[in-house]
């Protein structure tokens, strides 16, 4: 489980639990107060907030994660945000309980992985997207040397031969940053079997996918996006961040070789998170990228404030199939009706 703790302001105190946002009766005394409570979490850390550095995203030493502007940023005051992440991470037992996904589709995504398909989990923001990649990576074999990337630690994997890497900001000189495309790079010198980069956001997108297209297969990774066709579109943009001068089309082509498989995730009206599409990527027809609805969730309506629907297979068997039989990976027919 995830906690949010939200500071708005003195008397604006939030917490959201389960995807529940509630005001709490704790009150600050002023936006004094704020900044001091604020000053003792980050210092510990090697970090200052104030006018000359007026925002901090940082990690805690139990894992949770930090987040705080002050003004001239934040207009109405010091804001100040941390996410606590549970001890014990989900598994996929959990997020079926909570109706994330079915059975089948946790059968499936399960086999996806351990036959080193290539997959982005998409969704906004807190639609869940690092609990799903956390239990996607869980699904990878023991003795399987795994690197993950992230600006913040957060993914918790149980194999033995896990690298965790993390970026580093700029001192207060400016200098010295690690980038998660300096990491990308780099993680491909280290002879890893599965590279997990928690968040693609810019010119590291083009690493990513030049590591799945030689041969570095069975890579994961989160995208901001809003639907699986929207999340082709921002890798499209992000590639071209990376500053290279390549044709659109070459760029969809490049992605649609490496890409096999697109879970997208939305956080729901009544704060619920569901595996809305499970997308399987095709190749490319003319100059477009092909996609194909393996799964869905089909919305039925609000009912007593909860959110209403099935999970339903498009009765589609996907292309990529072989390589999961090859792989010794035999998947019920029934799965796919």
């Amino acid at each position: 489980m995830c906690i949010r703790d939200r500071v708005n302001g003195p008397s604006q105190v939030y917490v959201e639990r389960d995807g529940v946002l509630e005001k709490t009766e704790m009150q600050f005394r002023d936006d004094a107060h704020i900044l001091r409570v604020m000053e003792k979490i980050v210092s510990p850390l090697g970090r200052r907030i104030d006018e000359s550095s007026p925002m901090v995203d940082a990690r805690l030493s139990d894992g949770s994660r930090v987040n705080a502007i002050i003004p001239p940023l934040a207009l109405n005051g010091p804001t100040l945000t941390i996410r606590k992440f549970s001890k014990d991470p989900f598994k996929i037992a959990d997020l079926i309980r909570f109706g994330t996904l079915s059975g089948e589709m946790a059968k499936f995504v399960e086999a996806c992985v351990k036959a080193r398909l290539n997959i982005i989990v998409s969704g906004g923001t807190g639609s869940g997207k690092t609990t799903t990649l956390n239990v996607l990576s869980s699904f990878i074999p023991e003795g399987e040397r795994i690197i993950t990337i992230e600006d913040a630690a957060e993914l918790q994997l149980h194999q033995s031969h896990w690298v965790r890497l993390e970026t580093r900001p700029p001192n207060m000189e400016g200098k010295g940053a690690v980038t998660i495309r300096d990491l990308v790079r780099n993680s491909l010198r280290m002879r890893p079997d599965r590279i997990v980069v928690g968040e693609v956001r810019s010119g590291e997108a083009l690493d990513m996918l030049q590591a799945m297209n030689t041969g570095h297969d069975g890579s994961l990774t989160t995208g901001h996006a809003n639907s699986p066709r929207d999340m082709l579109s921002r890798l499209e943009t992000m590639v071209l961040m990376a500053g290279v001068d390549l044709p659109v089309r070459a760029i969809r082509e490049q992605i649609a070789a490496a890409i096999d498989l697109i879970v997208h995730q939305n956080r729901m009206q009544d704060g619920s998170r569901k595996v809305t599409h499970i997308t399987e990527v095709q190749g490319m027809e003319g100059d477009t990228i092909i996609l194909q609805d393996l799964f869905v969730f089909e919305q039925q309506g609000i009912e007593r404030g909860q959110v209403k629907g099935r999970f339903k297979s498009a009765g589609i068997r996907p292309r990529f199939l072989p390589k999961l039989e090859a792989s010794g990976i035999m998947l019920p027919a029934e799965i796919f009706l």
